[in-house]
């Protein structure tokens, strides 16, 4: 069996090789406790195992634990990375990858999302959830929003270095300003737009996925989404809108317009003028 050692100086080395790489905090941080939970594995399997016989033992330990596809392929790529480029494995990693799953964003109607955003009383949290919406944006990407970043004379909102560590523009609107500006002029923050606890640091991603679970308890909507939902709600219902899907790529910051596509298959615009041949049956008898 390959050598596969885990301490501190080594998942140093392996936190390193992923920061010179441009990998994002979040990933780094799943990617550590993937090969962590790998190291465990292996200590437990038989010495004489070999390379591709353990991955494949490993795949199909987490897909008998019901881990999903997309959670075994990360952990995947992480064992990939570490062999090659931390432990420098000379052999070629080679396994089976389980078939991504295809599972339709959540998404809110247009109602149900204005239910959610007037549920809130307090300023910043709807402050939060109209920017969330109304820019499309990732619960990652509105808790790093800084005051500079919102352009009000061109209503535009700038998102720095947002997944993919691309910088882009997306729309900043009326209603939504009607709210952040209030806010702005009442909180005055000075670095983070929305400030945590400590207003050297910005409000953290479980705290706004706390603010969206409050706001959609209020509002009575039984669905089990989370704050993600509004930015896919955003995409949605601008497609139904008649919006190319070119520019809403763009405000989405997808890389590939392939990614964009899904949201047509949870557009109910299309859907509403085909006539049920349920209905065409009854109007017949």
């Amino acid at each position: 069996m390959p050598i596969y050692s885990w301490n501190e100086s080594i998942k140093r080395s392996f936190v390193d090789a992923l920061q010179l790489r441009g990998y994002s905090k979040n990933t780094i941080k799943a990617y550590c406790s993937q090969v962590h939970r790998f190291h465990a594995f292996v200590q437990q399997q038989n010495q004489r195992m070999g390379h591709d016989k353990l991955i494949q033992s490993y795949s199909l330990h987490l897909l008998h634990r019901k881990c999903s596809h997309s959670y075994v392929n990360q952990a995947l790529s992480a064992i990939k990375f570490y062999a090659q480029k931390v432990l420098l494995h000379e052999e070629t990693v080679s396994y089976v990858r389980p078939k991504k799953e295809k599972k339709l964003p959540n998404v809110l109607s247009m109602n149900e999302v204005m239910l959610i955003l007037k549920a809130l009383h307090n300023l910043k949290h709807r402050a939060i959830l109209y920017l969330t919406y109304s820019s499309g944006l990732r619960v990652g990407e509105v808790v790093r929003l800084k005051t500079q970043d919102i352009d009000f004379e061109r209503k535009t909102l700038r998102v720095y270095q947002g997944k993919g560590r691309k910088d882009r523009l997306t729309l900043l609107s009326d209603t939504a300003m009607d709210i952040v500006q209030p806010y702005l002029q009442q909180e005055k923050p000075e670095k983070w737009m929305f400030p945590g606890q400590h207003p050297e640091r910005h409000i953290t991603e479980r705290t706004v996925q706390k603010v969206f679970e409050q706001a959609r308890a209020a509002s009575g909507i039984q669905k089990k989404v989370s704050i993600h939902a509004l930015r896919h709600s955003f995409a949605t219902h601008l497609l139904e809108g008649g919006i190319d899907i070119r520019f809403i790529q763009e405000l989405l910051g997808h890389q590939s317009v392939r990614t964009t596509e899904r949201y047509t298959h949870v557009s109910v615009k299309d859907i509403r003028r085909i006539k049920s041949p349920l209905d065409q049956l009854e109007e017949e008898s």
